[in-house]
């Protein structure tokens, strides 16, 4: 007696193969469901105006490059802890909050290790443990502006598609800026840097009240000079890692100055090799009035300590 097993017609490969590629599919989707509920925000806020804290001012806080992975433990603790003691009504974050080493890292030397110790998705959770910390002590009107690091992602996006808007458009829904930092859900303002905004001709840059707010367009050793007379007014700005600024008097716009806080991030990463930077830890603090003027401050972060908290510790 024949075997059934023998009468059996056989399997068609293509069937296979239809039925491998279902099971992956239904593998990615549930791994896509997981990765969605990582990335979820704690925080969430509704978008409104600033809401004044005495009179007609309000406090602004400005927060510099923290580079994801690379953000200094010590320096973050103290900004924090200020942070909750100034209690703003408006934050602006100038970009670079995530990092995107490592492949997204496109410049740098093919086999250079410096930043390929970490994941993707360790950058991107450690981007969003500083967001969601942020909105616990200070859940607020916040405005993100990209940085060149959050770049990276639309640009290795686009590389990798071949420009087919199709595909992109496919990638960006899973892994752009406004997905894995949750920007929406955490209902930011978000700025990207191929956008423009507020009838401005510059792309990624904001106006808030008498003040210019950009990821930067410089590093030159005189970057504060370079965006004031760029600018023709009043502008804050990352990306350079140092705290500057420069003020000038100008006649048609009287007297005007540009800022860089510093940066959050660690002052001597890997890929700066013997080279000693020149960066410098500490955030932006602006005291702004109804009709849009303003005191702004750079806050210095020494050795993981901040010099404004002893000062408002000697005025109580």
């Amino acid at each position: 007696m024949v075997g059934k097993e023998i009468l059996e017609k056989p399997k068609n490969n293509s069937d296979v193969q239809k039925k491998r590629i279902k099971e992956l599919e239904s593998q990615l989707d549930s791994a896509l469901s997981q990765l969605k509920q990582l990335r979820s925000a704690k925080f969430k806020l509704a978008l409104g105006k600033p809401k004044n804290t005495k009179g007609s001012q309000h406090c602004r806080v400005i927060v510099p490059d923290s580079h994801g992975c690379l953000v200094d433990k010590k320096a973050a603790k103290a900004f924090f802890h200020d942070l909750g003691i100034i209690k703003p009504s408006q934050i602006v974050c100038l970009g670079d909050h995530i990092d995107c080493g490592g492949f997204l890292a496109q410049h740098h030397t093919m086999g250079y290790v410096a930043q390929t110790e970490y994941t993707f998705s360790d950058d991107e959770h450690a981007a969003n443990v500083f967001l969601d910390t942020l909105q616990e002590i200070a859940n607020c009107e916040t405005i993100y502006i990209e940085g060149n690091h959050e770049r990276r992602i639309e640009n290795w996006i686009t590389t990798q598609t071949l420009k087919n808007t199709k595909d992109a458009e496919w990638l960006k829904e899973r892994f752009s800026i406004e997905t894995v930092l949750n920007l929406t859900k955490r209902g930011f303002r978000h700025i990207e840097q191929g956008k423009t905004y507020d009838k401005l001709k510059l792309p990624g840059t904001v106006k808030l009240g008498n003040c210019y707010f950009t990821h930067g367009s410089s590093t030159s050793q005189h970057a504060a000079s370079a965006h004031v007379k760029k600018f023709g007014g009043n502008v804050v700005y990352g990306h350079t890692h140092r705290a500057d600024s420069y003020i000038i008097r100008q006649v048609k716009s009287g007297t005007i100055g540009a800022w860089s806080p510093g940066c959050l991030c660690e002052l001597q990463p890997l890929w700066q090799h013997t080279n000693p930077t020149e960066w410098s830890h500490g955030y932006g603090l602006q005291m702004v009035r109804s009709n849009g003027d303003f005191l702004h401050i750079n806050v210095p972060i020494v050795d993981g300590k901040s010099l404004l908290s002893p000062l408002v510790e000697e005025l109580k």
